[in-house]
């Protein structure tokens, strides 16, 4: 599945009960998958208009301006860095950062153009140790498809959830990218610089093409 397909599935999410397990007194105000529909029900509000898409630009702008609040694009970064996020000067960590957002939002808002009529299936929380911790696990039905197992990583951070990573039929996203980046800065000789460069070029052509 193409990474665009990857991150529309991501808020293609209806409404489910919240089901979150735990010690309910720590827990946060929300629950995940009562975040994550809120953010499906407002995009899709918006977008289920087909002529709405036509410029990508407005798709973009507005996708980011619902995403943004929960989505921890600081953790991504972290976590796709891996290694490299220790050695990054200040510097190179909030440009890359910056350009890492911009290739997600874009990644993120292209299935909104390609894909539609997807519905999705909540499936029980898995229990984790730490409760501001979440790992929920969900279904994305099409007609006569395969259904596609779409998981969600996310984090409570001071009683807001954002999503830091995604699995794809058990493929993480974040080590999806992890591999491609790291790959990338070993070819350029171990500069992060040069790849944070390349990153920002692809995202300026992308945007110019509406891409």
């Amino acid at each position: 599945m193409k990474l665009f397909g990857i991150m529309m599935a991501w808020t293609f999410m209806m409404s489910g009960s919240p089901g979150w397990a735990g010690d309910t007194a720590a827990q946060p105000a929300e629950d995940p998958q009562s975040i994550i529909a809120e953010l499906s029900n407002k995009i899709q509000a918006r977008l289920q208009d087909r002529n709405s898409t036509r410029d990508f630009k407005q798709v973009t702008d507005y996708v980011s301006s619902v995403i943004e609040p929960h989505t921890d694009f600081d953790l991504f970064s972290v976590l796709v860095l891996g290694k490299y996020w220790k050695t990054a000067t200040t510097d190179q960590r909030n440009n890359f950062k910056q350009a890492f957002k911009s290739l997600l939002i874009r990644v993120y808002s292209r299935g909104f153009v390609e894909f539609n009529n997807w519905t999705i299936k909540f499936l029980p929380f898995h229990h984790v140790d730490d409760v501001r911790k979440a790992y929920v696990k969900t279904q994305v039905i099409q007609a006569e498809r395969k259904p596609v197992a779409v998981d969600y990583r996310m984090v409570s951070e001071q009683g807001v959830w954002k999503v830091y990573d995604i699995l794809i039929d058990g493929v993480s996203l974040v080590t999806t990218y992890r591999s491609s980046f790291q790959n990338d800065i070993d070819n350029a000789g171990g500069s992060l610089d040069k790849v944070i460069d390349k990153l920002n070029t692809r995202n300026r052509e992308a945007d110019a093409t509406g891409q």
